[in-house]
């Protein structure tokens, strides 16, 4: 098929600007003053979260091109209420706006900048160098090409390298800053990176024809693969086909960035009935041919899926080629919504709202938001990796980053998640034995659960570790007013998804026909939401035929204002979709999925029912609404209304407001008719739709006429917001813009004091390290709402002291998480100071007094060693110093004594350090101090003493009493002694001096010598010494010896001729040979046994003596003591020559 070409291309302003109506004319202009470019604005949000420094690699070339970037536009706050109330009204059926879809030129007229602001922008990009390509006819964005070097010129920021696991990516370094004129216009550009999104889709090994042309595509593990008649019969589509309805006449709209092979598709529709209707492929620029694989699995599953649900639609596949600086799935999406190509459009890419800047989400909200006034009904992908979207397929633990896809998450799109059957083991009970003319085999509809095939261990590649379905809550986009009315939907303010799912598991993945596989006798398993957005495009593509009735097919625009509707008549109890017992009844719409979860390993609460989301009854995040049956979705469409609303606020006054003040607060509520009726309540809130509660008031006869104290301080809008009943759908009031001023404050400090136990204690004389509590509330003159903001300390304590900087609380309070210990002793004051808010002015507390008095020490005194202590015996005095604070440790010195003679002085070591690590866990501190020294003679009494610090007292240990007995030394009359060789001895004369009144007796054996060389002994004389005294030592050596061999043969013979004699002198004759037989047995075994195991050396054995050479020999002496026995030792070297 030949595609037809629509390349956008650089035209004149003057080109740009003809196609606008006079209308325009009426839109005010909202650049009103000069463009300086002196006075610049930073556009906040416009950096890619990973062009980060530790990714970076380096400015880029001023020359890269930056080809097709898209200059965002904002509207006016009056546009976009406009803009909303239009798109409720568009499905009110009692509207005079009811299905009146826009054209993009409508649109761009209505919501778009003037003509003048147009002009300006267009301009002043064109001075900086840039070509103008195209103002797209919403007038949502501009699209403009240069290089680096002008953007760095124009929009004062650098385009760097990163490179991101592995991948290189362009990006803008830092946020871009323009002319504070064209900030209420221009929002940013979308974008100046390269950091493209993900396709959603997983693809199996490829699987021969034959196994699906057989009795049915089943695996071993009981798993099928779904042709296109499969999902017919599951989902109920076969009887919408039998009243005519094949999508014939609507065009569904396929985003793409790649191109594929046409004949895959023809492949596919001729061996499947899947699909008649025609293709077309729209170039939007050049054609890219096929990027990847992967890519082409996406174009190729998008096309075939969606044409093989509405078999009679047109195809119109838009592709747009990705450049350095735009995603082509961003260009595609901008052509197919400013062309008004398709009644339903699809796309099947994605990536988490973390991954996103605020300038993109307002890009891709404005577009989709100008689809759903066309009348385009906008279906996306929710994602492949459960609620865990910024993580990939290939990887085997999440990021643990809960966020969903921001494509999906706009309030303008129908958001299609996944679900798994559940064959609960008995497959026969839903699979056919054999094929069916069209290669089907479901006989019905399959129970399923949340799809959720994720793996911790022992994985395969397919499903991939991650796989799950998308769903989640945005935290760019409120509550849209459709999302009401059904069970379920978290009260959270902002935009949920998924909103209908259909089968995405590669339990039963789906078949495709791509890279030519179909005429190579093979086909490929997909999974993924990649198939369920496009398998719902076709059933939308159903539900606009059927509309249409006889004529032409009817537009819907933003599905969901129908299927919520739907769902809140549902009977839920009866539409069970997970029970494995039977299918929901026939009258069921929504299969409602009420089993699984789409939570990821890394996930916190993975595993349990934590995880995140769960599915349940009605609506939930993991699944939305929950599949559907396409016949009975078709048929009760038109069955249900959405009735819009209007509200409308006034508030008196609207300056000179201070907080706490009453200000009378004038609602309505009407429908589309202006008629009253809606009935609840209305919420104020400021800022936005989705910005801070203010207050809550009852509706009376739809109106509110009543006085709120609420208004929070400072300058800003005031929102009424109407949630909606059973009946009439949310909306929101135009905004009333308010001025309130900060009330006055009280602050108030209390110091609270305990002891380790918790108790309380007074605030006079606290021991120091005691765990001191400063609390702090603040409250407002008026008494209404609770301040918030900073609290600090001032006063002479927060001068000793480090305090922390407190957070109040939503109660209005403060205290410190971790107790103050580390108040020196004396007499302080303390204030609190509360910094203000917006509501609330700063105010200083009264300064509050308490003391501080020095803590009790405990010291506590050990010896090491504790017994057998002579008067030369080395001891080690250590004194702890322990506490009752968790404070600061002591410090300092101790001294120790021996009645009143001191011992000696040493300086305090840290051993503990004192304070809380949590509220409730605390050490005390501890301090210790160690003298090494000798003890005299006699019974002594040992303390240790400290004298304090400004901290601690001084305190005294207990005593320890110690016996220190007489003592003797034994010293050696010179260092060595020599033997001049082996087999000599040698003597040495060693003194022993006793203390005075020493009387021991040092004995001396041949044990008291150790070091002695072999072979060599010693000898004392005397043995023992009474009191002083001296002894010898003698040490006597080995001389080496080697036995005689002739003697030993001299000895042998002489035996040998004794032992022949007894033979013959006493054997007879007879017996004499046996006998001599013997002897000779016993002559050869005789030399093994004396030669010592027959040894051939030669020595015949020998003693080789006292080696020669040096030895360090030590010399013991112990005497006994009424304590025990006391050694002392000298040592002195024996040298043998």
């Amino acid at each position: 098929m030949r595609p037809s070409f629509s390349a956008l291309t650089a035209v004149s302003l003057i080109a740009l600007f003809s196609s606008f109506s006079n209308a325009q004319s009426q839109v005010a202009s909202r650049i009103v003053q000069p463009l300086n470019a002196s006075q610049l604005i930073t556009l906040k949000g416009n950096t890619h979260p990973l062009a980060r420094a530790e990714f970076d690699r380096g400015v880029a070339p001023a020359t890269l091109p930056m080809e097709r970037m898209l200059l965002v536009l904002k509207r006016s706050p009056e546009q976009q209420l406009a803009l909303t109330r239009l798109l409720d009204q568009q499905q009110d059926k009692a509207s005079p706006s009811y299905h009146a879809w826009l054209t993009p030129q409508e649109f761009g007229r209505m919501f778009g900048p003037s003509d003048d602001d147009i002009r300006t922008i267009t301009a002043w990009l064109q001075e900086r160098g840039f070509e103008v390509n195209k103002v797209a006819n919403g007038r949502t964005v501009i699209e403009f090409s240069g290089n680096a070097g002008q953007v760095r010129d124009a929009f004062h920021t650098e385009i760097h390298k990163y490179l991101v696991r592995g991948e290189e990516h362009w990006a803008n370094a830092s946020d871009l800053q323009i002319p504070a004129a064209l900030a209420p216009v221009v929002a940013g550009v979308n974008t100046l990176h390269n950091f493209h999104k993900k396709p959603l889709h997983g693809v199996s090994k490829r699987v021969p024809m034959s196994s699906v042309l057989g009795p049915d595509a089943t695996g071993s593990d009981g798993s099928h693969a779904l042709v296109p008649g499969d999902f017919r019969v599951i989902y109920n589509i076969n009887s919408v086909y039998s009243q005519g309805f094949r999508g014939e006449g609507t065009t569904i709209a396929v985003v793409g960035r790649t191109n594929f092979d046409e004949t895959d598709v023809n492949e596919y529709r001729g061996l499947f009935d899947a699909g008649f209707g025609p293709l077309t492929i729209t170039l939007n620029g050049p054609d890219p041919g096929i990027v990847s694989f992967g890519e082409q699995v996406e174009a190729t599953l998008d096309v075939t899926w969606s044409g093989a649900i509405a078999p009679a639609a047109t195809i119109n596949f838009v592709l747009s080629a990705s450049t350095d600086t735009t995603d082509g799935v961003d260009l595609s999406e901008l052509y197919i919504v400013d062309n008004n190509a398709g009644d339903v459009m699809t796309e099947s890419f994605g990536q988490c709202e973390l991954a996103f800047s605020s300038s993109q989400a307002i890009a891709i909200s404005h577009l989709a938001e100008q689809a759903a006034a066309e009348g385009i009904t906008y279906m996306v992908s929710t994602g492949d990796t459960g609620a865990s979207g910024c993580d990939d397929l290939g990887e085997n633990v999440g990021s643990g980053q809960v966020s969903s896809n921001m494509l999906s998450a706009t309030p303008f799109n129908v958001a299609v998640g996944g679900t798994l059957f559940n064959e609960h083991g008995q497959p026969s009970l839903y699979w056919n034995a054999t094929n069916s003319s069209d290669l089907h085999s479901a006989k019905g509809y399959i129970p399923e659960n949340a799809w959720n095939e994720t793996c911790t261990s022992g994985c395969s590649d397919f499903p991939p570790p991650l796989a799950a379905g998308g769903g989640g809550v945005s935290m760019f986009f409120g509550k849209p007013s459709w999302q009401a009315g059904v069970t379920g939907i978290p009260s959270d303010g902002a935009r949920d998804q998924p909103d209908v799912s259909f089968t995405a598991a590669a339990h039963d993945g789906y078949l495709l026909c791509v890279a030519g596989s179909c005429q190579e006798g093979g086909l490929f398993i997909i999974l993924g939401t990649s198939a369920s957005a496009p398998s719902f495009a076709g059933v939308m593509a159903l539900v606009d035929q059927k509309m249409g009735g006889a004529g032409s097919p009817q537009r819907q625009g933003q599905g969901n204002y129908v299927l919520y509707k739907l769902a809140a008549t549902e009977n839920f109890s009866q539409c069970n979709g997970s029970k494995t017992t039977g299918p929901p009844a026939a009258s069921c719409i929504f299969n409602d999925i009420t089993s699984g979860n789409i939570a990821v390993p890394g996930q916190t609460g993975y595993g349990t029912s934590s995880g995140k989301y769960q599915a349940t009854v009605g609506y939930d995040l993991a699944s939305g609404l929950g599949s559907v049956n396409v016949a009975n979705l078709v048929n009760n469409w038109a069955s249900v209304s959405f009735n819009s609303t209007i509200t409308n606020l006034d508030l008196t006054p609207k300056i000179n407001i201070v907080h706490g003040q009453s200000v009378t607060v004038t609602a309505s509520v009407t429908n589309s008719s202006g008629n009253p009726g809606p009935t609840g309540d209305i919420t104020l809130l400021s800022g936005s739709a989705s910005g801070q509660r203010l207050d809550t008031l009852p509706l009376t006869a739809s109106a509110v006429s009543l006085p709120t104290q609420h208004l929070a301080g400072g300058s800003y809008d005031v929102i009424a917001h109407y949630s909606g009943d059973k009946t009439f759908a949310a909306s929101d009031s135009a905004p009333v813009a308010v001025t309130v001023s900060a009330e006055p404050s009280t602050t108030t400090l209390a110091m609270q004091a305990t002891d380790f136990n918790g108790s309380l204690i007074g605030t006079a004389n606290i021991p120091y390290g005691f765990p001191m509590i400063p609390q702090v509330t603040v409250v407002g003159q008026s008494g209404v709402g609770l301040p918030s903001g900073g609290v600090s300390f001032g006063g002479e304590a927060a001068n000793q002291t480090i305090f922390p900087v407190l957070t109040l609380s939503n109660q209005g309070a403060a205290a410190v998480s971790i107790p103050i210990t580390t108040i020196p002793p004396g007499s302080h004051s303390l204030q609190a100071q509360y910094s203000g808010d917006s509501s609330f002015q700063s105010s200083n507390s009264t300064l509050v007094s308490f003391s501080v008095a020095a803590a009790d020490i405990n010291p506590v005194l050990t010896l090491s060693p504790a017994s057998q202590i002579g008067s030369r015996t080395q001891v080690t005095l250590t004194a702890t110093l322990n506490t009752n604070s968790a404070g600061n440790a002591p410090s300092g010195t101790v001294e120790f004594f021996n009645g009143p003679t001191s011992l000696g002085t040493t300086a305090l070591f840290l051993s503990a350090a004192g304070g809380f690590v949590s509220p409730r866990t605390f050490n005390l501190a501890q301090s210790t101090a160690s003298l090494a020294t000798t003890l005299p003679n006699g019974q002594l009494s040992v303390t240790a003493h400290y004298a304090g610090d400004t901290n601690y007292q001084a305190g005294t240990s207990s005593p320890v009493n110690v016996s220190v007995q007489p003592d003797f030394d034994i010293s050696a009359a010179a260092a060595s002694m020599t033997i001049t060789s082996p087999g000599g001895s040698g003597t040495l004369t060693f003194t022993i001096t006793g203390d005075t009144g020493y009387n021991g007796t040092i004995n001396f054996t041949t044990a008291a010598c150790s070091g002695l060389p072999r072979e060599a002994t010693c000898s004392f004389s005397p043995a023992s010494v009474t009191g002083n005294g001296q002894t010898t030592l003698t040490i006597s050596t080995t001389a080496p010896k080697t036995a005689a061999a002739r003697g030993h043969r001299l000895w042998l013979a002489s035996a040998l001729a004794f032992a022949v004699a007894i033979i013959f002198s006493s054997t007879p004759q007879k017996g004499r040979w046996s006998a001599l037989a013997a002897l000779a047995i016993a002559i050869c075994i005789m030399p093994i046994a004396s030669c010592g195991g027959g040894s051939s050396s030669g020595s015949g054995g020998g003693d080789p003596g006292t080696p020669a050479g040096s030895s360090n020999v030590t010399v013991s002496a112990s005497a006994a003591s009424s304590t025990g026995t006391l050694t002392r030792t000298t040592t002195f070297t024996l040298m043998v020559q």
